[in-house]
């Protein structure tokens, strides 16, 4: 007689965002078909025992396979990005499909699709990047597009060749108004940024140090409460994505004063790492170039206050990997010279929930229901992943099982990336994903690779429940 499951995961402690508990979790046909004790045996067992049973991370901030620019290639295709995200206990990741100015969004998304097929070892899903909002893109594809799963969007206020201004920027609001979309905005002044850069090269201050000090936090704050405003005389809800800082947490905060629908974004960099570490010697601030920069201790303390107290809503990891001994990487030609050439982006897909739980949950700031509502469930929640980022029955089987009393040094050479470094080299962490299953497959078995690229499949999404 066949087994009743396909799969138990048996004797572990299971954490939901709202609760924690002992179970077994039994899976059938890729599904979780029930919780409870002494489940009858599966095809497979897994003995989680002395083990965390946690929904499969959700990484809803990565960038894959994305232009970036003349000469520089980005280190994480579709294959290695999500090899290293499975490692890191993720089962889910929403890279961007960046449209190119002049290009159509589904021209893009034929492309991304292309490169992503069969060749994903987690479950993805993508948001648009809107950089050229023309009457064809807001009157017919975006709206298109958002019936079809593509339920999100992203604007930055900075990048020549991304930046919307105002006017474009409420024009794409109001296509997410009409059709249920989200939008998620990069804020920073580009015009300041601008100023501060003719400042700096006026004064031949061109070190990779000066990257933070041209994006200072008064560029983002001010951006912030733009984009708020924007999204307030359209009146949709709006994602402020990898806030760095207290002043722009607080602009949040007003907002919801206000009665606004804002979530809440921040990121690992934005805890561990300060602007101090794009001083170093002989160009090693270049692997710490990201947008907006690390800030300082103060920083560091009002983003996990956000963590801890519900300003923020998601934990990403904004992954957007570049080489750094590389001609197409950091140090390309021109990115030796000066920091305005050094590629925007850090690695660290496979980091994100191990620093989170190791510097969170392991030290007392966050309990583990807040660490898997950031790291999965709200992500699920905000983006419309609707068999995801629970363990409940019915939900997909997407598992992570973390051995939380593990001792690990970050090392890049650990790692599963296609980067050549880690900036959160040397950081001791307490506790780590042992085991992960996708859908049911066991993907990653006591830290050895089982499972298949093509294994992770693409998800339409539906509207943010927003």
């Amino acid at each position: 007689m066949s087994a009743p499951f396909d799969l138990v995961i048996r004797g572990g402690t299971v954490a939901t965002a709202s609760d924690v508990f002992a179970a077994d979790v039994g899976v059938r046909a890729g599904r979780i078909v029930q919780i409870g004790e002494r489940l009858e045996r599966g095809a497979q067992e897994i003995d989680a025992a002395g083990r965390l049973v946690l929904p499969g991370g959700i990484d809803s901030h990565v960038h894959l396979s994305q232009p970036s620019g003349e000469g520089i290639v980005m280190a994480d295709d579709f294959e290695s990005g999500t090899r290293s995200a499975l490692f890191g206990g993720n089962t889910t990741v929403l890279p961007f499909c960046l449209q190119e100015r002049g290009q159509s969004l589904r021209e893009a998304l034929t492309g991304y699709h292309a490169l992503a097929e069969g060749n994903c070892y987690t479950d993805h899903s993508f948001h648009l990047i809107v950089s050229d909002p023309s009457p064809s893109v807001l009157g017919q594809e975006l709206p298109a597009l958002v019936a079809d799963g593509y339920t999100s969007f992203k604007v930055f206020m900075t990048y020549e060749g991304l930046r919307l201004n105002d006017g474009q920027i409420l024009e794409t609001m109001d296509v997410a108004r009409r059709t249920g979309a989200l939008v998620m905005v990069h804020c920073e002044n580009e015009d300041a940024i601008r100023y501060l850069i003719g400042r700096h090269e006026a004064d031949g201050d061109l070190a990779p140090r000066a990257h933070a000090t041209t994006r200072p936090i008064v560029v983002e704050r001010e951006a912030t409460h733009r984009a708020l405003s924007l999204a307030e005389v359209v009146d949709v809800p709006v994602v402020i994505v990898h806030v760095s800082n207290g002043p722009a947490i607080d602009e949040i905060r007003a907002a919801r004063a206000r009665g606004r629908k804002v979530i809440g974004e921040t990121c690992p960099q934005y805890l561990v790492l300060t602007a101090a570490d794009l001083d170093g010697m002989d160009w090693e601030g270049a692997k710490f170039v990201c947008s907006p920069p690390p800030r300082d201790k103060a920083s560091q303390d009002a983003c996990w206050n956000g963590l801890e107290t519900g300003v923020f809503d998601l934990f990403s990891s904004d992954h957007c990997p570049f080489r750094y001994d590389d001609p197409a990487g950091k140090l390309n030609p021109k990115g030796r010279t000066s920091f305005r050439h050094i590629p925007n982006g850090i690695p660290g897909v496979e980091t994100r929930l191990p620093i989170l739980f190791s510097e969170g949950v392991m030290k007392g700031r966050i309990d583990l229901a807040r660490f898997v509502a950031l790291t999965a469930t709200n992500h699920a929640k905000v983006y419309g992943l609707t068999a995801k980022g629970r363990i409940a029955v019915g939900m997909d089987a997407d598992i992570a099982i973390w051995d939380p009393e593990a001792r690990r040094t970050i090392r890049h050479a650990d790692l599963h990336d296609g980067a050549d470094y880690s900036p959160y080299e040397g950081l001791e962490i307490r506790g780590w994903p042992t085991t992960v299953v996708l859908g049911g497959k066991v993907m990653v078995r006591e830290g050895e690779l089982v499972g298949q690229k093509g294994d992770g499949r693409y998800r339409a999404r539906t509207l943010a429940s927003l």
